[in-house]
């Protein structure tokens, strides 16, 4: 009894908190045994003004506008079937790509700003082309800009890693019926001592060669005899074998290889055989091909104006750059180093190149990091266990405008994965998207050294978002 004789409430027997900001004290009333939840707050827009202003219009008066522009984009990544129709010499088919000129990944970039992985892969397509007799040659070429270089994201095209495309590579064509639009990207070098993964030695050039000569018009005919292949239905049923469809592709690669052998094996060409070696040691057959298509879905939705969702996500090793549906402009931030990865033996972070390549197209049509809830492979870069790779696919659900209806994952009772990276929740929220990527050396030109995930940097979601505003600010 308290001296005005009120009963005093008595205390609960059982605490159960709710804890809002650092985990830090919710982690300390868990160590207890009691029942705790915590969330994870965080300033809106970092704390800064501006930036919490223009989200506020946008998540305010500018919404309406903002919402339905989503709404389309978002129908337009999920609603259509890109198809692999053929596989035709770069020169050929890739809108705009003439003369001498290589097709790199990234933003714009100059030789002399690349990074030496890149350097390399140029200078191995430079001699593949036939430009140049050898590697110093190449350079030669390469720096007096005798060899243009254009980013392949401005011919509709992506290409992996830091692999430069000279215009008699073969290229995966992939069509999109629903938006009247086509998509390209390079066929698959394979592992080991190839050029996309920075090496410009005989056996990297040689490669090159045999895809231009051999693989790529053998493809050609066993595609074109199967018909048009459905790609993201193949990825779909690769999600359940285990891929994330980014560093892991080996269900999905061997369901197209199932879907093309009765036509290989009935190519009369003597040189199927090397074709079918080079295919046997291949799991990364199939990443290209995915690219293609993300690239084919993200085409179609750059061209609706007035929305906040990321169509262009993509790094040449220097600088990350985003763009946003309807937006021409690139938003640029340094290119991040990848900060979880497994290292090959006598490696290490020390010695790895920042992230680089188109690859992270990937991530805005639901497959990579978004669906790294069911892969085990990707579970083992970011943390090592399933339950961090199902919070790295719903960190990345966060900042996402919705889900696929098609890409859905058995570890997640089939929930569809993350679709459609909104720059405004990400500069909110400040969480960025985790990117599935290899690893190569920066500087000795031994190639892949491991694999790992990177984050993407936040200035570049920002600026965007800055942007958005002033474009719907005008009058």
């Amino acid at each position: 009894m308290t001296a005005g004789g009120d009963r005093v409430p008595p205390l609960p027997e059982r605490a159960r908190v709710v804890n809002v900001g650092l985990s830090l004290f919710a982690d300390a009333v868990a160590r207890q045994g009691f029942d705790v939840v915590n969330v994870d707050w965080r300033i809106p827009g970092g704390g800064d003004s501006d930036v919490v202003a223009a989200l506020t219009r946008l998540y305010g008066p500018k919404s309406a506008a903002v919402d339905a522009a989503n709404a389309e984009v978002l129908r337009r990544l999920d609603g259509s079937a890109p198809k692999a129709t053929g596989i035709r010499a770069a020169a050929d088919v890739v809108p705009g790509f003439e003369g001498t000129t290589l097709l790199h990944c990234g933003p714009p970039i100059d030789y002399a700003d690349a990074i030496d992985p890149l350097r390399r892969s140029m200078r191995a397509a430079v001699v593949a082309e036939g430009w140049a007799d050898d590697i110093a040659g190449a350079d030669q070429q390469l720096a007096s800009g005798r060899v243009g270089l254009e980013p392949a994201n401005r011919h509709d095209a992506c290409v992996p890693m830091v692999t430069a495309t000279g215009p008699s590579q073969p290229v995966w064509v992939v069509e999109n019926a629903a938006g009247g639009n086509r998509a390209f990207a390079p066929v698959n070098q394979g592992p080991g001592d190839t050029a996309w993964f920075g090496r410009d030695t005989p056996a990297a050039i040689d490669r090159l060669r045999f895809l231009a000569a051999v693989a790529g018009p053998l493809l050609d005919d066993a595609v074109r005899s199967h018909g048009p292949v459905d790609v993201l239905s193949i990825a779909a049923q690769g999600l359940h074998m285990g891929d994330d469809v980014h560093i892991r592709l080996q269900g999905s690669t061997n369901l197209l290889l199932r879907d093309l052998l009765p036509h290989l094996a009935a190519l009369e060409d003597p040189r199927r055989v090397d074709l079918a070696r080079f295919l046997a040691g291949n799991h990364l057959f199939f990443l290209n091909l995915a690219m293609a298509a993300a690239r084919a879905l993200t085409g179609w939705a750059m061209g609706v104006p007035h929305s906040s969702i990321v169509t262009t996500m993509t790094r040449n090793g220097t600088e990350f750059g985003v763009a946003l549906a309807g937006s021409d402009g690139w938003h640029l931030a340094p290119a991040p180093a990848i900060g979880q990865a497994l290292y090959y033996a006598d490696h290490g972070p020390e010695s790895a190149a920042p992230d680089v390549g188109d690859s992270a197209v990937l991530e805005l049509v639901g497959l990579g990091a978004a669906a790294a809830a069911g892969s085990p492979a990707v579970a083992a870069f970011v943390g090592g266990t399933m339950a961090d790779a199902r919070a790295t696919t719903e960190e990345l659900d966060l900042v996402c405008a919705g889900r696929s209806t098609r890409l859905r994952m058995p570890a997640l009772d089939l929930r569809g994965t993350p679709l459609g990276v909104d720059a405004r929740r990400v500069a909110e929220l400040g969480i960025t998207p985790k990117i599935t990527t290899g690893v190569l050396h920066a500087s000795a030109g031994v190639g892949q050294v491991g694999a790992g995930v990177a984050e993407a940097p936040l200035a570049c979601f920002v600026d965007a978002v800055m942007a958005l505003d002033r474009t719907l600010s005008r009058p």
